[in-house]
Order: structure tokens, then sequence, then C-alpha cells
């Protein structure tokens, strides 16, 4: 298990395995999330010193090409892109991100060992997610650089063990830097990371939460006035526990009848189909894809397939009774509204202040 770094000033970065891999400041990732992690925030996230990831998954090869290199012309700092493995096109994606220079390419299923080899031997760094430590050892068996394990406490899909158990059990079972997910907002939650041996943390909500991020200021206002009771988990959206804030839409979602539920999905589907120009057939061999290989209706398939135009009702048209959204536990505890650089800046300073000086009983040291 790899010791904390020695605690740094205010003025002076907390150096891990992990900021040296990918080349950045400081031990934070803002994570790829569909249609919310842009260029703007990518790159804003880049220029603060921390990993932005593009999320890619809801984008079309072009609409792709062009968000990387908008975020180039925004900033010469290393960012990701977030891709799925399973993707009938992961391979063009792959050569997109190889051919436009891109640091890091994350993933939220495991790619394969080709792919994992094809991407270091064109030098990008492959960082996947897992929510399991058999999901851990399997890809840095095949080559990771490092891994990303989310707790149960993360927006979106989402496991049921928290990352104060999952995050130490990966650290102690993988050789690669591991940054831990799931339940991280502030320095307090980075400080317990790297204490836990960890080379960094991720924040999905965090980021989505601060002044450059495109989300509709309603629906932020959704999320600041949540409690951490109204972060609930459902799988009536495509059939995989997902975390997200209670809404009209699951609560709708959740009381539908199958007819009723079928029909629904059709129509996003539909819509995500006109958007992305896949066929049927593609839309659910990626459903199919989604959902691990279970044995699934055809209902089903298609919720899996539809989940993208109900984030997007949300996330970019602001039809929070139309739509999902994705939300980790601890939209229950942030009220505010940053930048993106002073969430980079005050969380690497609180855990620097902690890492030096531990706070022993007292009121609390959030920032």
């Amino acid at each position: 298990m790899t010791p904390p770094p020695a605690a740094a000033g205010s003025d002076t970065p907390l150096r891990t395995p992990f900021t040296s891999l990918v080349g950045v400041r400081h031990p934070l990732v803002q994570t790829g999330m569909g249609w919310v992690s842009g260029p703007r925030l990518v790159s804003a996230t880049a220029e603060a010193g921390a990993l932005g990831i593009l999320a890619s998954a809801t984008m079309t090869l072009p609409e792709l090409r062009d968000a990387v290199r908008e975020v180039k012309s925004r900033t010469e700092a290393p960012f990701g892109v977030n891709l799925r493995a399973d993707a009938g096109n992961a391979a063009d994606r792959v050569r997109l991100l190889v051919d436009e220079g891109v640091r890091v390419a994350s993933f939220a299923l495991a790619p394969s060992r080709e792919l994992i080899g094809q991407l270091k031997d064109a030098g990008v760094v492959v960082l996947p997610s897992v929510g399991a430590v058999r999901h851990a050892r399997k890809v840095a068996e095949w080559g990771a650089d490092a891994v990303l394990v989310q707790g149960g406490e993360g927006g979106g899909h989402t496991g049921q063990v928290a990352t104060s158990v999952l995050l130490p059990q990966v650290v102690d079972a993988v050789p690669v830097p591991v940054v831990g997910a799931g339940g991280f907002h502030d320095g307090r939650g980075l400080a317990a990371a790297l204490c836990y041996g960890a080379a960094g943390v991720a924040m999905g909500t965090r980021f989505l939460l601060t002044r450059e991020s495109t989300v509709p200021e309603a629906v932020k206002a959704r999320y600041l006035a949540a409690q951490v009771t109204d972060v609930t988990v459902t799988t009536k959206v495509d059939g995989l526990p997902h975390r997200m804030l209670r809404s009209e839409m699951v609560a709708a979602l959740e009381s539908s009848g199958r007819a009723a539920t079928l029909l629904r999905a059709v129509r996003h589907t539909a819509a995500f189909k006109k958007h992305s120009g896949l066929s049927w057939a593609a839309m659910l061999r990626d459903g199919r894809a989604l959902r691990h290989g279970k044995q699934l209706s055809l209902g089903q398939l298609l919720l899996a397939a539809s989940t993208p135009m109900l984030l997007k009702a949300a996330m970019v048209e602001g039809r929070t009774d139309a739509g999902v959204m994705a939300a980790g536990q601890v939209a229950g505890v942030i009220d505010d509204l940053p930048s993106v650089a002073e969430v980079v800046e005050r969380t690497v300073d609180q855990a620097a202040r902690l890492l030096r000086e531990p706070a022993v009983g007292g009121p609390s040291t959030a920032v």
C-alpha cells in the first residue's frame, strides 16, 4: 500500500503516483458525466490543475472530435475522454483519441486486453472505472495504468459497497495507482482517501455544481435544495441500480405499469436514435451490453438504450419533470456554486492542512 504523500503547504500541490502518471498538478479527477462533462467544464478543470474528463457516450464521432479540439483550444493541460468499451465504434473513438493526442482514456465498463494494449502502445494512459475488487485485479492484470474505484455513494450506476470499505480493499489488491470515487466533495475526503493509500479522488456531483457547469440553473437549484435523503437508488430507469435525485420522473417510473414503461422507453429510444444516428440494431446491442449480457426482455433493452434521453431532458433541457438527475449522495451536503478553480484550490488546501495538522475534535474544518 502506498503511504500518503507528505503534507504540502497551501501553495504546493500534493504529489502522488497519479499526478506523476497523468501530468496534472493535483490528485483530483472530474468524472465523465453524460451531457454534463463538456469542453467548458473539462477545460476549466484542466486549467485548475486537475484531470478533466470529457463524457463521449452521448456524442457522435464528429461531435467528439469537435469537443476534443475545443478543449485543446482552451487549455494546454492534460485531459481525458471517457469511452464505452462496448460501443460499436469503440475502435474509431480510440483512433480519434490517439490522433488528437488525448492524454487519458477512461472507461465506465472494463476495456478488453487488446483495447488497453492499443492505447498504451500509443502512449495514452488507461484509467478504467471499477466497482469491485475482482474487476480492479482484472484490468490491472491486462495492463491498465491506474483504476478508478467507485463506492455505493457515487452517482449514476452504482454498487452496494461503501467507498470506505471498497477503496482500501482495491488499494491492497492492485499494484497501480488507485483513484477513489463516491462520497467525495472536499479536502477532508481527499485527505482520508490519501491515508487509505489512494493516489487521488474523483468527484462528479461537486464539479456538476460549479459555475462552469452547463447544467441549467433551475436543475442546479434542485441539487442544492436536496437533502441526503432526497438521493435515492432505483432500478426503474434501466434495470440497474442507479443513484439519482428523487423527482417527478423517478416517481412516475417507479409507479408505472409495464405498458406505460415500454411506451416511454420506445419514445426516448427513438429520440436518441435520431440524435446519435445509430440503427435500432446497434442501439439494442448497446443496451444489451450495458446490462452485462443478462437475459433481457425487449422492454428492458429499450429502457437501457433510452436512458441517455432521460438524462438529457433534465441536464440539457432543464426539464426536471421529464428527466432524471444522476447524483451522488454528496448532493445532500453541497450548498454552493463555486468556480471550478475554487473547488480545486480549497479541496487541495484543506487536505494538505489536515495531513499536516490532523483535526482532533472541535468544530468542522470544512471549507
